[in-house]
């Protein structure tokens, strides 16, 4: 989503300023156009030579600002040309000056030159983040709906404190900006509450083996950061998912679960809050009849291998459901997905279902991309090609929104 897109990174005086690096290292290598400008602190820790290298561009300082060598001003050009501008790491004295519309730097001058998006990734001591003047600018910046926000999350610090002020991680930094760019910022669905599930679940036949999938919970991690993006309270209810891939400061609820029937606790505990619900988990369809508390050997295993249904999650959501709430449905299919989607759209008494070939390069389980049809209970379809995860999660928002 950020091909060809120009990017503006501004960043700011602090030790998190070494993490801006990989970021802009990983939007060049998606093809985006990446600008920075460093402060003058911020020199201090990174130097304009490593960022030009990475971004292949020229890195800008206040010494650019300050000659009078540019056809236009400095400031002006670089405002106008960025589709996104990220601020990261933010420290406590660019968050003031942008607080009070401050402007005695190239950044900042820019900032007010500029009528993009704003990413802002705090990064700052714990007593500092903590101060109440800080909180105060931080919270009248929020007002402004040009200021996105990511972060910061808590952690292991460099002055050894451990507590709430770490910049986010940059994978997280650039799921931001996709939104972002997608989105252009708009809150679409503000205010509105969103239950999702994702991830497999597993059933255990004793302490180390269980039936599972190979879901890694990607899809659902990817309708929750594009929901929460366009201002929904979201609630993830998921199955085991590598600790790399979650977030380190979500903007969204997540409540962990291992089994089905924990899974169908849990959202059947958040259904009436919930306008839309996304089923997107895949849930085991059965289970082993009994668990052993030890581990079984080997040559016992094939006596204790008897299965049982376990309850259809998706099924009893759509007997649950009221007028007022939106039931999603996901159909991993191989060969023809259309019409066993359309089957399960109907049987299960969903408003839309996504139908998700799983027997194609780059799509379904453990991908980063994926492909869908959508299928609403009217008729209408509409066809995604391959795609992100992230895009075909606002897509599929898109698609709620004209159902």
């Amino acid at each position: 989503m950020l091909k060809s897109k120009s990017i503006l990174i501004g960043i700011g005086g602090g030790i998190a300023a070494y993490k801006v690096c990989e970021v802009i290292s990983s939007l060049f290598q998606e093809g985006a156009e990446v600008r920075v400008i460093l402060t003058e602190t911020a020199q201090r820790f990174i130097t304009p030579l490593t960022v030009a290298t990475l971004s292949r561009h020229q890195a800008y300082t206040d010494q650019d600002f300050w000659q009078a060598t540019h056809s236009r001003p400095l400031h002006i050009a670089l405002g106008e040309e960025a589709d996104l501008l990220l601020i990261a790491p933010l420290t406590a004295n660019t968050l003031a000056k942008l607080t009070y519309g401050l402007a005695d730097n190239l950044l900042s001058n820019t900032v007010l030159a500029s009528r993009c998006p704003i990413l802002l990734a705090p990064a700052m001591n714990t007593e500092m983040w903590e101060q109440p003047v800080i909180q105060r600018n931080w919270q009248q910046l929020q007002l402004d709906t040009r200021y996105h926000s990511i972060g910061p999350g808590s952690g292991l610090l460099a002055c050894d404190r451990i507590g709430a002020g770490r910049m986010a991680e940059p994978r997280e930094i650039i799921t931001k900006l996709h939104s972002l760019i997608y989105t252009q910022g708009q809150q679409d669905f503000q205010g509105k509450r969103i239950l999702i599930s994702g991830g497999g679940t597993r059933e255990n036949l004793d302490p180390v083996r269980f039936l599972g999938n190979p879901s890694t919970g990607k899809m659902g991690l990817a309708l929750a950061q594009a929901a929460s993006d366009r201002g929904a309270i979201v609630t993830l209810i998921h199955g085991p998912i590598a600790p790399e891939l979650l977030p380190q400061s979500p903007n969204y609820n997540l409540i962990p679960i291992v089994t089905a029937e924990e899974m169908e606790a849990a959202m059947i505990n958040h259904l009436k809050e919930s306008e839309i619900i996304i089923m997107s988990a895949a849930v085991a369809d059965v289970k082993p009849a009994h668990y052993t508390n030890y581990k079984l050997p080997k040559k016992e295993l094939s006596l204790n291998l008897k299965l049982e249904s376990v309850v259809d999650i998706l099924a009893k959501l759509g007997t649950l459901k009221k007028d007022y709430q939106t039931l999603i449905g996901f159909a991993a299919q191989t060969g023809d997905i259309v019409n066993p989607a359309l089957d399960k759209l109907k049987r299960k008494n969903l408003d839309i279902i996504v139908a998700n070939p799983i027997d194609k390069a780059e799509a379904g389980f453990g991908t980063n991309t994926n492909q869908a049809i959508f299928i609403d209970n009217k008729g209408k379809q509409e066809t995604i090609d391959s795609c992100s995860k992230l895009e075909l999660a606002h897509r599929l928002l898109d698609f709620v929104k004209v159902s």
